[in-house]
């Protein structure tokens, strides 16, 4: 081909592009791009956590299932007569982005990301054409990381689920061991039960594995929903064999072997050991069908075509429903920008350096700087940590409060950030309600957290202390904030933590009744440092 034809030809491809419906499209994208800023940094954020690394991937599977379904939709000529539904999701999407942003709830903005992918697709192609797409955008939903609380719900019982089943197969095996809480007891080897499940950290991508399967699989929905559901079952027993083979190993050839044996045994292993039993699976029920048909032909894994359906993309229409979401969109975009940032009103309060060092029978050390990085990343206008001791308790409390000026510009609102690092992970959380107790009429919640390193464990009280308001919530806590902003311009905001390890012959009960006794006097001086409406 000469230089003056393929010249030519690339001139004819990108006039294709220069239509009124490309435009009203690019000026859609590139304001909701806008709107929806806060879902995608949340988004890039949750991304760098290996339970979620997954992530930037997902985005690229789902468009390569909706141009493989693409193939399948004749271009439709004529009127189209039925976008409506689109734009009422349109609306739902754009109300989730301004209500998430407004309370600076990302995880919010990201979910009408995916109404607003949605909307989008009914708005091109109408309800008939559109709506067969959903696989594909549902799919999206696998780029979200999950509520704080709900993650570790689901984490810890699979946890549970996993290292029973580990036990009871060692027990099968004549393998001398023992479930004590979260440990598992090997004799001369105790294993955490978060170190020994950590294969459960791929769960998310091979739940997004199996539901390609399941959409890309040609057979009775039985078949797809065994596959659709066999992931967490898979991932689950895949870590109770890991388990039991570490006592195997440790019965037969001692410590040294199995710690470099849990390192080989996780991660990429666990994943693709999953992806290889769910192939195993089709495959199983690709024999059992009649007639038979090819794994090959039953997956339908046929790509040829996909560059051809990205180039239909020039033919979308400038339908009076895609101009209103444009322009919609960019008023929106436009509004956003242009309201100016209102100053937080500032209330008197003593600093944390005022905190009394006696707190009933209880001693306060001096206050404690932190680490350069760590302030760095904590980013807070005033923080205390100190340790706090009593003739009358076994162990100290580590006590440890935080307040922002302006919370928008905190990290408080995470358990991963609420809880040390260094290799402590959550073991159990929950939420106490606390207000007959301690509320003096106010609401009280709490966050109860174990949290464990090897065989050390230890019990923390966190929630958000803010404007008068205790709450365990961190959505909860940006309701009130929300609300606070609206009526009196304040928008600070603050946690309080206390940490007391459990001894090893220690009860949990012991170092519950720990906290229960210092909560009090904590809870005393508080208002002094987070000033109530």
């Amino acid at each position: 081909m000469s230089a003056t034809n393929m010249m030519t030809n690339a001139r004819t491809l990108a006039s294709g592009f220069l239509t009124w419906g490309m435009f009203w499209l690019v000026l859609a994208v590139l304001s909701a791009g806008v709107i929806f800023q806060d879902g995608l940094r949340e988004l890039l954020r949750a991304w760098q956590v290996p339970e979620y690394s997954h992530g930037p991937l997902i985005p690229i599977l789902s468009a390569f299932l909706f141009l493989r379904h693409l193939k399948d939709v004749p271009v439709r000529t004529g009127p189209v007569d039925d976008r409506w539904p689109g734009v009422l999701l349109m609306v739902l999407a754009l109300l989730f982005a301004v209500a998430g942003s407004m309370i600076e709830i990302g995880d919010i903005v990201a979910y009408g990301l995916i109404l607003w992918v949605g909307a989008l697709l009914l708005i091109a192609f109408g309800w008939r054409d559109g709506w067969p797409f959903w696989p594909a955008v549902l799919h999206l939903v696998f780029m979200l990381p999950l509520p704080g609380a709900v993650y570790y719900g689901v984490s810890i019982w699979l946890q549970g689920v996993s290292s029973e089943l580990g036990v009871a197969i060692l027990h099968m095996l004549r393998v001398p061991v023992y479930l004590e809480g979260n440990i598992i007891d090997l004799g001369e080897y105790r294993l955490h039960v978060a170190e020994a499940c950590s294969g459960l950290r791929y769960l998310f991508p091979i739940m997004s594995f199996s539901y390609i399967f399941a959409t890309l699989y040609q057979g009775p929905v039985w078949h797809k929903a065994a596959l659709l559901l066999a992931a967490a079952p898979i991932t689950v027993v895949l870590n109770s064999v890991r388990i039991a083979i570490a006592g195997v190993i440790v019965q037969h050839w001692g410590v040294g072997w199995v710690e470099g044996f849990t390192h080989f045994f996780e991660g990429w292993v666990i994943f693709l050991t999953s992806v290889g039993l769910l192939f195993l699976m089709a495959w199983v029920m690709v024999r059992l069908r009649r007639p038979r048909v090819g794994l090959v032909e039953a997956l339908d894994l046929d790509t040829s075509g996909i560059g051809t359906q990205m180039l239909r993309i020039r033919l979308i229409e400038p339908s009076r429903a895609l101009i209103a979401m444009a322009v919609l969109s960019v008023g929106i975009a436009a509004a956003w920008q242009a309201v100016p940032a209102q100053d937080d009103v500032v209330v008197p309060r003593d600093p944390f350096g005022a905190m009394p060092s006696q707190l009933g029978d209880w001693r306060a050390a001096p206050g404690q700087r932190l680490d350069a990085d760590v302030e760095r990343i904590l980013g807070a206008d005033d923080y205390h940590a100190t340790v706090l001791t009593s003739p009358t308790a076994a162990a100290p409390v580590d006590f440890f409060m935080v307040w922002y000026r302006d919370q928008s510009r905190g990290g408080v609102h995470s358990p991963e950030v609420c809880l040390p690092g260094g290799g402590w992970e959550i073991a159990e959380l929950e939420q106490l309600d606390k207000t007959e107790q301690f509320g003096g009429g106010q609401r009280f919640t709490l966050n109860r957290a174990v949290i464990q390193q090897g065989t050390s464990r230890q019990l923390a009280y966190y929630w958000f202390e803010q404007q008068g308001q205790r709450t365990a919530s961190g959505f909860e806590a940006k309701l009130q904030l929300m609300v606070g902003k609206l009526t009196n311009g304040r928008n600070d905001s603050g946690m309080v933590r206390l940490i007391t390890p459990i001894r090893e012959n220690e009860s949990l009960a012991e170092a519950e009744a720990r906290l229960q006794s210092v909560l009090p006097y904590v809870l005393d001086p508080l208002p002094r440092f987070f000033p109530p409406v």
